[in-house]
């Protein structure tokens, strides 16, 4: 019976510490994400996290100018809008960074139905496939 080659054992379990490394690493990036956007009159400011999670609202007190509080929630909710399109941004950047190419491109062949780590919650309110 063949002894095994410890070298390439010592070898395996070294990546497998650099990946768990890599891992609580790469979790740590994904939750630092922050979305921010403005609205287009500039007086909107919205600040999201990882999750879509509100983390910061600035409103200018030149909002209270015209009160109409449609408006104002309208303009909050499409400012929310991109800060999140800008979080999720971040995060297939970084996903791209970190997977390997062909895990990317298996990940973008598997999409079918709701793309869920796109679609806005309130977007898939309204779908009977969600």
């Amino acid at each position: 019976m063949d002894r095994p080659d410890w070298g390439i054992l010592r070898s395996m379990v070294d990546d497998l510490q650099k990946a768990r490394q890599n891992v609580v690493e790469s979790q740590q990036r994904m939750l630092a994400i922050r979305g921010e956007a403005r609205s287009d009159d500039r007086l909107i400011r919205v600040v999201v996290g990882p999750r879509g999670q509100l983390v910061d609202l600035e409103l200018d007190p030149r909002v209270f100018r015209n009160p109409d509080s449609k408006a104002l929630a309208a303009a909050i909710m499409a400012t929310a809008r991109d800060a999140i399109e800008d979080c999720q941004r971040q995060a297939r950047e970084l996903r791209d960074e970190l997977l390997p190419k062909d895990l990317r491109s298996m990940a973008e062949q598997l999409k079918g139905g709701p793309d869920l780590f796109s679609a806005h919650d309130a977007d898939l309110e309204g779908r009977k496939d969600a």
